[in-house]
């Protein structure tokens, strides 16, 4: 079935999509593009449990962190590349082309015979992977009008969701019984269908009246500038911020990120156009967006710490105990998307979800080494409630707020602001939890070896040495009693023996107390979100395309010598 063409603007008026195929093709397209998502999705927690079994086999471990940064690297500096070529050329060839980068990384990362061809191909994944989102998001604002949208958005909310509940114990599935290597080779089968899906039934859509145009020098210089800035936030995670692997980068970065918007503010066709940022529903839109993602991605990030080592989970057990927090982002994502679907009204479900992110994030900050699991999975789930539309509504309402040709760039550059949101906020929430953690451990400890009647030397010594001690995870996931009792020597180990629970107990209670407060940047970060989207205008989404969509499929279907019709970025 080969779809049809874009629709004529008197056929947009009477609130047809930009692209008209039937029903069932819609469906099937939509398939696809889910299954894309889900791959892109699944990726980034399906290889966190084969971890330790590839760093054994492939003798890498002072690499490790390269394998995950690489895959952030070349996946986000493509996105808002990806989109705004997408606008210019059409999404058909752009998904196409990055789904099957997307499976030649992974079949090459499982044929890795050592840790730096694994990298490689990772980044290799990266490439693919940062098409799959941005333009599948753009894909939906083609095919459905700024009414429908919301039925459908709310969907990719629940993949994320559900590739995160599974993928962690697939993982660790596959890599028991049968190797690590089908961590990669399972994205396979599964990207084929979708690719077939794209192929068979996508519209090979082309807007002939932008200019095809692309400014090499905007992306080299996106790119240069983004490179330090991610890599800089990466190792803030283990360094200094004065450090010049942190600070030098970000500031160096910085600079170059200075020079990219002098140089697109010129450009005939920019990567990023800036003129986007004067539409205050779209800046709005984008600022929450990234404050939002604060809160978010540290809970995902701390929770789990806090399942290993002080409720004694295994990282397979600690993913699925942040199901609450999953459970009440797919429902919250799939009931705002067809709420907003029904009413066309967003505003007020926007300010109201961040409220309640708000207060769930406030709730986190309360965790402490003897609070109930089922109290707190009860904070994640009002926590996940309060996410799960930012996930959706955003995207509506940017798409409802730009022309269709800046579709796609603006829909990348939003899911650009999310991914760089959660980078920044777990760098700072990071620095939090280590201050904290040093902070606290000493006097934790102190006080409960203290009522237990210690000596002395016992707790000056332990205080003396935590606090002189950088190395954060030496009192990692495991049995924490026995590895301290291992590092302090033989002569002493009669003495410390009988207080070890007690110094374990102040361990669990000082972690607890610093993750509770990294969850307080994630409710500055909220809270000012919640301001921030008082201001967005209130406007219904319209049952059609606006004006300067259908300006632009008149000028499709106009002779090619025809003026294109202007650049404007008006406001909804």
């Amino acid at each position: 079935m080969e779809p049809t063409a874009p629709v004529t603007a008197e056929e947009m008026a009477k609130g047809q999509p930009a692209v008209q195929i039937n029903h069932r093709a819609r469906t099937e397209i939509l398939i696809g593009i889910l299954l894309a998502l889900f791959l892109s999705a699944l990726d980034q927690t399906i290889v966190g449990t084969a971890m330790p079994k590839i760093l054994t086999d492939l003798k890498g471990i002072d690499l490790y962190t390269w394998v995950v940064t690489v895959y952030l690297l070349t996946s986000t500096i493509t996105g808002p590349i990806y989109g705004k070529l997408s606008d210019q050329f059409g999404r058909k060839n752009l998904l196409l082309f990055g789904v099957f980068l997307f499976l030649l990384g992974s079949a090459l990362s499982g044929l890795s015979q050592d840790m730096i061809q694994l990298i490689i191909f990772r980044g290799i994944q990266g490439l693919g992977a940062g098409s799959i989102f941005p333009i599948a998001l753009a894909v939906i604002g083609d095919l459905f009008t700024p009414r429908e949208r919301g039925r459908y958005q709310g969907l990719f909310g629940a993949v994320f969701g559900i590739s995160a509940l599974i993928g962690p114990a697939l993982g660790g599935f596959l890599t028991d019984n049968i190797s690590w290597h089908w961590v990669f080779y399972v994205n396979i089968p599964i990207g084929a269908v979708a690719l077939f899906i794209i192929w068979r039934l996508l519209p090979p859509l082309h807007t002939q009246g932008v200019t095809r145009k692309i400014d090499y020098l905007g992306v080299a210089v996106f790119t240069a500038a983004l490179v330090p800035i991610l890599i800089g936030l990466t190792n803030a995670q283990q360094h200094d911020w004065t450090d010049p692997l942190v600070g030098g980068l970000i500031v160096l970065g910085l600079v170059l990120g200075g020079v990219f918007l002098f140089i697109e503010s010129r450009a005939a066709e920019p990567i990023v156009p800036l003129d986007l940022f004067r539409n205050r529903t779209y800046a709005i839109s984008v600022v929450a967006t990234f404050l939002a993602s604060f809160g978010f991605f540290g809970a995902v990030l701390f929770l789990p710490l806090w399942y290993q080592v002080v409720n004694g989970s295994t990282a397979t057990a600690s993913g699925y105990q942040l199901l609450p927090l999953l459970g009440g982002l797919i429902i919250s994502s799939i009931a705002s998307g067809q709420i907003v679907s029904r009413t066309g009204r967003y505003k007020w479900l926007t300010v109201g979800s961040l409220v309640i992110l708000s207060i769930g994030l406030l709730l986190l900050t309360n965790l402490r080494a003897e609070t109930p699991p089922p109290m707190l999975w009860l904070w994640q789930f009002v926590t996940g409630l309060g996410v799960g539309p930012t996930f959706a509504v955003f995207t509506i309402i940017v798409q409802n707020a730009v022309p269709w040709n800046l579709l796609g760039v603006a829909t990348s550059n939003l899911t650009f602001f999310r991914q760089i949101g959660g980078t920044v906020g777990l760098s700072l929430a990071w620095t939090i939890f280590g201050t904290s953690l040093r902070t606290e451990a000493p006097l934790q400890v102190t006080a409960r070896l203290t009522d237990a009647g210690a000596p002395a030397q016992i707790i000056s010594g332990f205080s003396a040495n935590f606090s002189a001690s950088d190395q954060l995870n030496q009192f990692g996931v495991g049995d924490m009693g026995t590895r301290i009792l291992a590092s302090v020597p033989e002569q002493f180990k009669a003495l410390i023996e009988p207080f070890i629970q007690y110094i374990v107990t102040g361990i669990h209670e000082a972690l607890s107390i610093a993750i509770a407060n990294s969850m307080w940047l994630g409710v500055g970060a909220a809270m000012i979100a919640v301001v921030v989207a008082v201001f967005l205008p209130e406007v219904a989404l319209r049952r059609e395309h606006n004006a300067a969509s259908a300006a632009l499929v008149k000028a499709e279907t106009a002779p090619v010598g025809d003026p294109a019709p202007p650049d404007t970025v008006p406001e909804a």
